[in-house]
């Protein structure tokens, strides 16, 4: 394994920023926008794929997350600054972005605002606008993340008590602990490919994105239901979406809102995949079509 490097850089709004760096120091920089209620700590089959295609993985923590500073009421858009800040922190003109769940919209957001230092767009299991989908946007999701989301439409008060309480679960949580407490967010594929190392890196990113508190997952789950800052159809460089059908946490129809409204968007929208089966099943895939954008 390449090594992985660990540390803090200063914004421009005197902010810091906790950043992770692996793979080769010559690599073309691949951004991995990290889930809700995770961070930017790295999954080791995620590194494996990337370090194989020659790419430098880089992933920092969102505002508020692990060791980065938050930054409240923070928009979905606001992340392009930040990935600008690292781009000119490792000295590279050009990158690759890829989001995985909540961490879609941020690197959808990288796309539409900076253009002229991204090659290409993967986005995977993706939440769409909720502005643009309204009702719609609940459909099929779980019960969990319903009542996370509509909580998060009443307000901070009401969303943030309930995420303090899951927390206390998640930041000591084993291997087999995030397996049931993901359990109602898992479809059949998923549970089936959801490994023990996979399980267990999880819970170390859940262990870092909440060592300090929730304040990074409140303002993120905010951050989806107002208005993210940008229009997709802004983006103009090649972006592939990727949603599986039997998605629980981020259900099929904001794929195929995402793939039919981003401008020239390849879509690969699969049956019998869910939130992580698809990630686990496709990495390899989603990383040559995005490389092929170089």
């Amino acid at each position: 394994m390449e090594t992985i490097r660990m540390f803090t850089i200063p914004l421009p709004d005197q902010r810091l920023l906790a950043v992770e760096v692996s793979g080769p120091s010559t690599g073309v920089p691949l951004f991995y926008h990290h889930g809700s209620s995770t961070s930017g700590t790295q999954f080791r089959f995620l590194q494996r794929a990337a370090h194989d295609r020659g790419l430098r993985l880089v992933s920092f923590s969102r505002p508020g997350v692990g060791a980065s500073t938050r930054l409240p009421g923070r928009s979905v858009a606001d992340t392009a600054n930040d990935v600008a800040a690292v781009l000119d922190h490792l000295g590279a003109s050009n990158s690759l972005q890829f989001g995985w769940s909540g961490g879609g919209p941020h690197a959808l957001a990288v796309a539409a605002r900076l253009p002229e230092r991204v090659a290409g767009t993967v986005v995977m299991c993706s939440v769409a606008p909720y502005e643009e989908l309204g009702s719609d946007f609940f459909a099929g999701m779980a019960q969990s993340n319903v009542d996370e989301f509509k909580r998060a439409l009443m307000g901070e008060n009401l969303l943030r008590p309930s995420l303090e309480d899951d927390a206390q679960k998640m930041r000591s949580a084993s291997a087999e602990d995030v397996r049931q407490i993901l359990m109602n967010l898992l479809s059949p594929a998923d549970r089936v490919l959801a490994t023990k190392e996979v399980a267990a890196d999880i819970g170390a990113s859940w262990a870092e994105s909440l060592r300090h508190g929730v304040d990074g997952w409140v303002d993120e789950t905010l951050s989806y239901v107002k208005p993210w800052g940008f229009s997709v159809q802004e983006i103009a460089v090649p972006t592939a979406v990727w949603h599986g059908a039997e998605d629980l946490a981020a259900p099929f129809a904001h794929g195929t809102w995402l793939a039919q409204h981003i401008p020239g968007a390849t879509a690969h929208l699969l049956e019998g995949h869910g939130h992580m089966s698809i990630f686990l099943a496709s990495v390899d895939q989603a990383l040559a079509e995005l490389a092929s954008t170089l």
